[in-house]
């Protein structure tokens, strides 16, 4: 796609399954590409992967939740490897958990991984971004949690939704800046965090036969569903292109 070779992109949650697709696919288009992830040994093997592929890559190992430990680790990203052009906000987590049986100490973990890990990284790099003058891509991974809702998964749908208000109003905001915002919305995928969903859940088989029950396309997602989307709205083919939504779902949902 135009307009990403290299570019420095960083993807939170890189060391997972749809981040780590994400980042491979961003290094086989020219990016630089920087895996942001708590867990560091996970973030090193992809970028052990990108290398011996001949790409470029580093390692950004972060605790987003920590809004100081976030500005500090964007800052000395940009010192070393150069300035962030495109940010792709893809870390989360989940639990099967109704709401009446969740506790606000699983609310305020939900919130601070999915919705406030968003706001400490997206805050100093779009400060950079807007510095500079010369615009830059945020892509967000929302979900169709956030559009329709989902049993089980009220707070994580609430971040979600977050999510998707924060990049609308974000693209407002910085539209004379140049830099646009824009959502991918996965619907069900197979991810380790699908993996412990399910399990909390009871079930998981069942679950899993229900889920690609509902799925018009009839199977369930894979990571690598899901990088094309998120490198199209970080292209130059997109540069027209901000504030919008879109489900990678298999048609699981269906919002126009």
């Amino acid at each position: 796609m135009r307009g990403l070779n290299g570019k420095v992109v960083v993807i939170t949650g890189g060391g997972g399954g749809i981040g780590s697709a994400t980042c491979r696919r961003f290094a086989e288009e020219g990016a630089r590409v920087v895996v942001a992830d708590i867990d560091g040994e996970a973030a090193e093997r992809v970028v052990d992967g990108i290398k011996s592929r001949g790409g470029e890559a580093i390692a950004m190992v972060v605790d987003l939740t920590d809004y100081a430990a976030t500005g500090s680790g964007v800052a000395r990203v940009e010192a070393e490897f150069g300035p962030i052009e495109i940010l792709v906000n893809n870390a989360g987590w989940d639990l099967f958990i109704p709401f009446l049986k969740s506790e606000p100490g699983y609310w305020t973990k939900i919130i601070d991984i999915n919705l406030r890990s968003v706001l400490n990284i997206t805050k100093p790099v779009l400060a950079s971004m807007v510095a500079r003058g010369k615009g830059g891509r945020v892509v967000s991974l929302g979900s169709d949690a956030g559009r329709g809702g989902s049993s089980g998964e009220s707070v994580y749908s609430a971040c979600k939704a977050g999510i998707i208000a924060l990049s609308k109003t974000l693209a407002r905001e910085h539209a004379r800046h140049g830099v646009t915002f824009n959502t991918v919305c996965p619907g069900v995928t197979e991810t380790a965090m699908l993996e412990s969903f399910m399990a909390a859940a009871g079930d998981k088989e069942k679950l899993r036969a229900a889920f690609t029950r509902a799925v018009p396309l009839g199977r369930l997602g894979r990571p690598d569903d899901l990088p094309g989307a998120i490198l199209f709205l970080a292209s130059d083919e997109a540069a027209f292109i901000t504030g919008q939504v879109i489900s990678v779902s298999g048609g699981l949902t269906m919002h126009g």
